[in-house]
């Protein structure tokens, strides 16, 4: 590739914002930055809009809506990898973890009978060079399921792993602490009867009694012999932030609680929340606000979960509200704390030798819009 300039753009840093030039080598990677207006021939005039650096997210199940549109509907695995990818770019993410489910809280599900088709496709659009973000693979654990350590072993060596999380969706814990709101939600999901409800809570309950903590331990030592990076989920308490210290994760998904949260990033985890937590004022689930613990500094990392433009949208919502995260800090949370949570240095931030992962927004009222994303100097939209 030629060597790019980008000039006369709001250049969003780690530590500031400045109104300048950002210069791209054959390489892909920054290799000056300047607070001055480049003349130079064929230089791309940013109009003044913010340059930010490409998004990571860490935590997305977005594929799976296209593999299975609807019920029942199964698409074919290249147009729904290919299409994925396309919202995932357009939406500013450069380094996407796809998050695939090993193990559900019902068998015969639509994400089980998928798993090996979407990884297949995935794997094969990378040997076809196809993707304009860079994918990964982020495996949820469903520690509760009787076959989750049996998906583990025949995928943890999968070169395309890089983060592996562990949870648990039992009732009357964690993410679902208040039992009404797991009756709520599963009751809306799958059309239980109350009958057909509470028999499905007492199977719940009992894999989770005999599965678990096996699974849990058995999984954090896999990781830690092939270097993997893990996170906890669904955290409540500060027990649970205890044990995800002692397992030696570093990132706590979605905690439910400001007193697990706190925990959390007392201990080093860089702690994740919704991005549509964000956006929405709250979370579905009844459990803490983001814009809470925002509140409270201990907000490190956001994730669009399952829809891909809201990363971009809440970052910008995250410097608005009141609290002590200006534009830097809250851009930080989509792009520089998640690539290094997840061991990638060479990435999110805009900064010399880093990678040029790099997206033109525009300011243009509540939502900022994304004009042009580059990955390493490559325009990918």
């Amino acid at each position: 590739m030629n060597k790019m300039i980008l000039t006369n753009a709001s250049v969003v840093t780690p530590d500031e914002i400045f109104k300048g030039t950002v210069v791209v080598d054959e390489d892909g990677m920054i290799e000056e930055l300047s607070q001055s207006a480049s003349q130079v021939k064929g230089a791309i005039d940013c109009e003044g809009d913010f340059l930010v650096p490409g998004l990571v997210e860490l935590h997305t199940d977005n594929l799976e809506k296209y593999f299975t549109p609807r019920p029942g509907v199964t698409w074919p695995s290249r147009s729904a990898v290919v299409t994925h990818d396309a919202q995932i770019v357009a939406s500013g993410i450069t380094t996407v973890f796809d998050a695939l489910s090993l193990g559900d809280v019902v068998h015969g599900s639509s994400r089980l009978k998928n798993l090996e088709d979407m990884i297949s496709a995935l794997q094969l659009a990378e040997n076809d060079k196809v993707h304009r973000a860079n994918h990964y693979l982020h495996l949820r654990c469903e520690v509760s399921y009787e076959g989750v350590l049996g998906l583990f072993d025949a995928l943890v060596d999968h070169p395309m792993v890089h983060l592996v999380s562990v949870m648990d969706h039992s009732p009357g814990q964690r993410q679902f602490v208040k039992e009404e709101k797991y009756r709520e939600y599963y009751q809306g999901k799958y059309g239980f009867s109350d009958e057909q409800l509470a028999e499905f809570i007492r199977k719940q309950k009992e894999a989770s009694a005999k599965y678990s903590a096996s699974a849990r331990h058995s999984i954090v030592n896999r990781c830690h012999l092939n270097d993997i990076p893990l996170a906890s989920h669904d955290d409540a308490t500060t027990e649970h932030a205890d044990e995800a210290r002692d397992n030696r994760m570093t990132v706590a998904e979605f905690p439910t609680t400001v007193e697990a949260a706190k925990a959390s990033h007392q201990h080093g985890l860089s702690v994740l929340m919704g991005a549509p937590n964000i956006v929405r004022g709250g979370s579905h689930s009844g459990n803490v606000a983001a814009k809470e613990l925002a509140e409270n500094g201990v907000l490190d990392i956001l994730s669009s979960d399952y829809y891909p433009a809201s990363l971009m949208d809440a970052a910008f919502k995250l410097a608005a509200l009141d609290n002590d995260y200006d534009l830097p800090k809250a851009i930080k949370t989509v792009s520089d704390t998640p690539a290094k949570s997840a061991g990638l240095n060479d990435r999110g931030a805009i900064e010399l030798g880093k990678r040029a992962d790099l997206v033109w927004v525009k300011s243009a009222g509540e939502h900022p819009l994304i004009r042009h994303v580059w990955n390493r100097g490559q325009r990918v939209y």
